[in-house]
């Protein structure tokens, strides 16, 4: 990966964690989540469970969500999401399907991450769509984020 990529990746993964930061505004879950193709921001989404009563209503589905009305269709073939936080195993299922040629998460989701903490879904070879992934992007800010939101919420 070229010193492009990675300016590139870092200045993608802050939008992502400005978003995480109004979802912990919000009291939701910081996360955080972009979709870019062609070098552009299509889509934007954070956590919105809580607020839309909706378990699915993820940072990384409502960007991919907003990314295919966007452009039109549900593939969104050539496109990356940025997202704060580690995928689970919903949102890296929808990675697949929406055909995301490649994902960068910042911190790790220990409880929950579905492409390396928990489950590693990429490496499995069964899926008809392999997505690229990296993780570590801004890998601090993310997780200090999300950990202080919890903190907060116990009290401490």
């Amino acid at each position: 990966m070229n010193d492009n990529n990675l300016n590139t990746d870092e200045f993608y993964m802050a939008r992502a964690l400005v978003l995480a930061e109004q979802a912990a505004a919000e009291n939701e879950v910081p996360v955080g989540a972009v979709v870019v193709k062609d070098g552009a921001v299509l889509a934007e989404g954070y956590n919105r469970s809580i607020s839309d009563r909706d378990p699915t209503a993820h940072a990384e589905i409502i960007a991919m969500r907003q990314a295919a009305a966007a452009i039109g269709n549900y593939r969104l073939t050539d496109c990356d999401l940025y997202v704060s936080i580690e995928p689970c195993t919903m949102c890296v299922g929808a990675m697949i399907h929406a055909r995301i040629r490649r994902v960068v998460f910042g911190a790790k989701e220990p409880r929950a991450g579905a492409l390396t903490s928990q489950l590693q879904l990429m490496d499995s070879g069964h899926f008809n769509h392999a997505i690229e992934w990296r993780g570590g992007v801004l890998e601090q800010q993310c997780g200090d984020l999300i950990s202080q939101f919890f903190r907060n919420k116990r009290g401490r």
